[in-house]
């Protein structure tokens, strides 16, 4: 824990008293190793990140608070902002987007999350009655999940190593199976585990002309991608997926900020609750990096700042 002096707000800027953060198990924790490689470090920087890779740096997206001063439109609502975990800070009002009075603000952490979720569909465009499999039912993943399961006739199912996280999938009304045991012949396939495996197995559940939504970040990592076998007869497909830039499909007619304001929509739905496994308080926040970089079990973490 660090003591940061905030700068004067300006006439366009917002003060923001932080209720709730989460923290990132995938990007943040791989930035915690120090992960980042070399030639990506300028990319990877967090909006409004203090400091420079491997570290030390603020780091963290995933923000909820309360604007205690600024426009008189925002003042008194709370707002998410792609900010670092931090009590206070200032930022301009165009930075911050307001919390719909029916998603709860400890639940509005998970905005991001549901961001990268919303424009992985867009990239894959999945069809009504689908066969769609997702491999890594991390955060990224459940929420990927829960966008699909609305679509009708759709069968989704959650493939995970850990079994326990068959109870996410029936809460997010999905189907689950540990990877040897998934359904295969998918017209879609999203990974979401980081792991060479988890990629291997995602192409070998693919239909013909299927194609595999990578939405995994590696870091520094190298990756076996199993591209032998059925991969050319199957005519099979690789495609990215990464929520710093708008999908190429919507690209034209969405913005950053509506993209934002959709995700924030969305959790509205109840769901989505399941996807926060663990809420800690602010100040032990070095120790909890700790103990998930450790391994510990668990979906998303909620950090709660006290007050009301």
């Amino acid at each position: 824990m660090v003591d940061v002096d905030l700068p004067d707000p300006g006439p366009d800027d917002v003060v923001v008293r932080t209720r709730w953060s989460a923290i990132s198990r995938g990007t943040e924790l791989l930035v915690y190793r120090g992960g980042v490689p070399a030639g990506q470090a300028e990319r990877m920087r967090a909006p409004f990140q203090v400091g420079d890779f491997p570290g030390p740096v603020t780091y963290g997206y995933l923000a909820v608070g309360v604007v205690e001063s600024g426009p008189a439109e925002l003042v008194g609502r709370d707002v998410f902002c792609l900010h670092p975990h931090q009590t206070r800070f200032v930022v301009p009002a165009s930075a911050v987007s307001v919390v719909p009075d029916d998603v709860p603000a400890g639940r509005a952490v998970l905005t991001g999350t549901v961001e990268t979720a919303v424009n992985a569909l867009w990239d894959a465009g999945p069809r009504v009655g689908d066969r769609i499999a997702v491999v890594g039912a991390g955060m990224v993943g459940c929420s990927v999940a829960a966008l699909l399961a609305t679509i009708p006739g759709v069968r989704v199912e959650l493939v995970d190593v850990d079994a326990s996280r068959a109870s996410v999938a029936a809460a997010l009304g999905v189907g689950f199976a540990a990877p040897a045991d998934a359904l295969g012949d998918c017209d879609l396939v999203f990974h979401t585990s980081a792991t060479s495996a988890g990629l291997a197995r995602s192409l070998e559940l693919l239909g013909v002309e299927g194609e595999v939504i990578e939405m995994s970040w590696y870091g520094d990592r190298e990756v076996s991608v199993p591209l032998g076998e059925g991969f050319h007869a199957g005519r099979l497909a690789v495609r990215s997926s990464q929520v710093g830039m708008v999908s190429g499909a919507r690209r034209a007619r969405r913005t950053y900020a509506d993209r934002m304001a959709l995700a924030l929509r969305l959790l509205a739905d109840d769901r989505f609750e399941a996807i926060v496994t663990d809420t800690v308080p602010f100040e032990t926040l070095p120790e909890t990096m700790a103990r998930l970089a450790a391994g510990a079990p668990g979906l998303a973490v909620r950090v709660d700042y006290g007050g009301a």
